[in-house]
């Protein structure tokens, strides 16, 4: 199989697994208005947020930081490392996973990274507010 055909199959197979990501990310502020917090996604799914998460993040952060934090967060996995990244702007991402991990997370060139063992805390306690991208 030529390299080129199978680059393309790898890019749609990858297209396929991010369906599940949202059109478009929305406010923490925005959401703790709705009944039912959801974003659409690109399958034309709705992902809903648990209230007890956005609470969790509106606690933690002042009313310009609930303004700017798009949720969900996006998580960026990549197969060949054994760390993930999520990109932070602003530093409110920064901000959310120090206190979610008890460390103090860096953010560099508009990005945080953590380790596997460190994502499954982050899993843990933000499961509805952050979601996975995967690329090559």
């Amino acid at each position: 199989m030529p390299i080129d055909n199978f680059a393309g199959r790898l890019k749609g197979e990858l297209r396929v697994l991010n369906a599940h990501l949202p059109r478009k990310q929305r406010s923490l502020t925005e959401l703790l208005k709705e009944e039912h917090p959801h974003v659409t996604c690109n399958d034309g799914g709705i992902h809903f947020f648990k209230r007890k998460e956005l609470d969790y993040l509106c606690q933690m952060l002042d009313s310009c930081e609930q303004d700017s934090l798009l949720l969900p967060l996006i998580i960026e996995v990549s197969p060949d490392q054994n760390r993930v990244a999520i990109g932070s702007k602003k530093g409110i991402e920064a901000k959310i996973f120090s206190k979610v991990l008890g460390v103090f997370a860096v953010c560099e060139q508009n990005m945080i990274t953590i380790g596997v063992s460190q994502l499954k805390i982050v899993r843990k306690v933000l499961r509805t507010t952050t979601q996975y991208v995967f690329f090559l």
